[in-house]
């Protein structure tokens, strides 16, 4: 099984990492990104776990005889995902280290322009709030479970819907060899 759960999940973080890398990487440091980048992101995301269903089946048909249950397969696609976002994790600590987008500086400016738009008021208690996110932020643990956060949910999902699926033993069938 470990084997299943290396390659897949290295497979999945290389198509969910490389990409997210070389957009960072590439982008200056006061540049606005593009207004569909979110959903360029998570797009990535759901084509890079489409290796924890490919993972299940290959384990299915190869290692089980075509036949899983529903807890292995989810514990084997959250496995997967856990290998996958780890690489989405250092992927982002790499674009932090040798980016020039200042992502913090970034933020801190969207908090406060939502702030302003809403009176002098929310604009006092948002520039607190946007000190104690710089603060936090900061702490590496922190930023990396923010990161995690992100995208493991993403891959537990997935992991669930693949094991709900591929728990039948009808669907996509083991080929004779």
């Amino acid at each position: 099984m470990t084997r299943f759960i290396v390659r897949y999940g290295v497979i999945a973080g290389l198509i969910v990492a490389v990409p997210n890398l070389v957009m960072y990487l590439s982008m200056s440091k006061d540049a606005e990104p593009f207004a569909g980048g979110y959903y360029i992101g998570y797009t990535i995301m759901l084509v890079a776990f489409t290796a924890v269903f490919l993972g299940i089946k290959a384990y299915r048909d190869k290692a089980l005889g075509g036949v899983i249950r529903f807890l292995p397969a989810f514990g084997l696609g959250v496995a997967i995902s856990v290998v996958a976002s780890v690489f989405y994790v250092i992927m982002w600590e790499l674009c932090i280290a040798f980016g020039s987008w200042d992502f913090v500086a970034y933020y801190s400016k969207m908090m406060m322009e939502s702030a302003a738009a809403n009176g002098p008021a929310a604009a006092e208690k948002a520039a607190a709030e946007v000190a104690s996110f710089q603060q936090m932020y900061a702490n590496p643990a922190i930023r990396m479970a923010f990161t995690l956060i992100e995208i493991l949910p993403v891959g537990v999902l997935i992991s669930l819907i693949s094991a709900a699926v591929l728990r039948n033993s009808r669907v996509l069938p083991a080929r004779a060899s």
